[in-house]
């Protein structure tokens, strides 16, 4: 038995939409998900832009009953698990014992706005006004504990609440999960939902937002001279990660193999990164040695690429300090989609993988003067095109959190590949 993992199903809700290939199609060709929040949306009038995902009804995840006080951001992770099993074409129960599968979907925020709501309503009203299912709407852990409810998922289960490496960490996770031997599948991912004034205006009121754009498509431009913040979203990512000889006993095939991963901790600052960089370097390089790969073995690197002064040179100095000054391709794709905090890591894994699959590498979009503190080389104006044979994915978050992840071919007899259709 080997400890080989594959991605086989990948799901998404994101400012780009839904569809795995639309999505993918948009980071490669440049169709924006950033918006001026309409009239209604509650950050009317608060944020001048926004990556809004998509509504999930939910009716199409769970009864009228049980969703009346379940946060938005464990309806978006239950539909985009949904999306990523059934495209693994796996069914638990029938094609894999229950208790061989894992789910650890992770959340930076949580059901904040939930919460804040009925802090509002007892304050006002009382306590009678506050409902019996806030907790079980709300918790951390509940887009993990809703998924295994839906799909019979009795294995292992858990949720990392490291802000916006949250994803990323999960699917860190669930590599280690299998290479351990405790489950054959592991449903994984993050989400966030952060779009309501509060946590808007604590990023605001800390200069973190970009500002004073009037074209919402352009605020966001990780690396760019003129970069000044991040564009704040939400959305879900959902991987379903495979043992290798599991997914071709059952005849699936993979987008990408899951290489390697590490994790590592500043120890410097609650929000701020290390100027050099030097913990986003470490990851980089415990990802790639995890997978017993050479750095020279790596040909791109999704970035972090949050559009913020600090982090942006931060991690091209990492990058530098990993790869030389002629380092691997480079790319972001929050340009197009923002900043989904605890949701981008996985969004971005799935990404990754489709750009193995297809070998073709998407672009950072609003790259028009890169900033020479972000010296790189950078994807920009068009896709790349050509083979890939590892990929690193990086997300850093508050309180120092860095986590890399390393892809690479799937490694089963049958591969799927994406290919953009503009």
């Amino acid at each position: 038995m080997t400890r080989a993992a594959v991605i086989t199903g990948v799901g998404l809700v994101t400012p780009l939409g839904r569809k795995v290939d639309e999505v993918f199609d948009a980071v490669c060709v440049g169709r924006s998900g950033l918006v001026t929040p309409p009239a209604g949306h509650r950050l009317a009038g608060v944020l001048d832009v926004a990556g809004i995902a998509p509504d999930v009804d939910p009716a199409e995840v769970l009864d009228p009953k049980q969703a009346r006080a379940v946060d938005r951001f464990v309806l978006l992770a239950m539909a985009a698990a949904d999306d990523a099993l059934a495209d693994a074409r796996i069914t638990v129960g029938a094609d894999v014992d229950p208790e061989r599968v894992a789910v650890v979907v992770s959340t930076g925020g949580a059901g904040l706005e939930t919460f804040e709501e009925y802090a509002a309503l007892r304050r006002d009203h009382g306590r009678a006004k506050v409902s019996p299912y806030l907790l079980p709407g709300m918790l951390a852990n509940m887009a993990s504990a809703r998924i295994a409810i839906r799909h019979g998922i009795r294995g292992h289960s858990g949720c990392h609440a490291t802000a916006c490496a949250a994803g990323a960490q999960s699917v860190a996770e669930a590599l280690r999960l299998i290479r351990e031997g405790v489950a054959d599948v592991v449903v994984c991912g993050g989400c966030d939902t952060p779009l309501h004034p509060t946590i808007a205006a604590a990023f605001g009121n800390a200069w973190a937002l970009a500002r004073k754009w009037d074209d919402p498509t352009q605020a966001s431009r990780p690396f760019d001279k003129r970069r000044n913040g991040f564009v704040l979203g939400e959305g879900a990512g959902v991987l379903v990660v495979e043992r290798a000889d599991f997914a071709d006993a059952r005849g699936a095939s993979g987008y990408a193999g899951l290489l390697g991963w590490g994790v590592t901790t500043d120890a410097h600052h609650p929000t701020t990164p290390r100027p050099d960089g030097t913990g986003m370097a470490a990851v980089m390089r415990r990802a790639v040695s995890d997978a017993g790969l050479e750095l020279s073995d790596v040909d791109y690197v999704n970035a972090h690429g949050t559009s913020t002064p600090l982090g942006d040179a931060a991690e091209a100095a990492a990058i530098r300090a990993v790869f030389g000054e002629r380092g691997p391709a480079v790319s972001s794709i929050k340009a197009l989609t923002g900043h989904l905090l605890g949701g981008s890591g996985a969004v971005e894994a799935v990404v990754t993988a489709l750009s193995v699959a297809a070998g073709v590498l998407p672009p950072t979009h609003n790259l028009d003067d890169p900033d020479p503190d972000c010296a790189l080389d950078h994807v920009r104006g068009a896709v790349r095109v050509g083979p890939v044979r590892a990929a690193l994915t990086n997300s850093f978050a508050f309180g120092g959190h860095n986590v890399s992840l390393l892809l690479g071919a799937p490694g089963t007899r049958l591969t799927r590949t994406t290919t953009p259709a503009s």
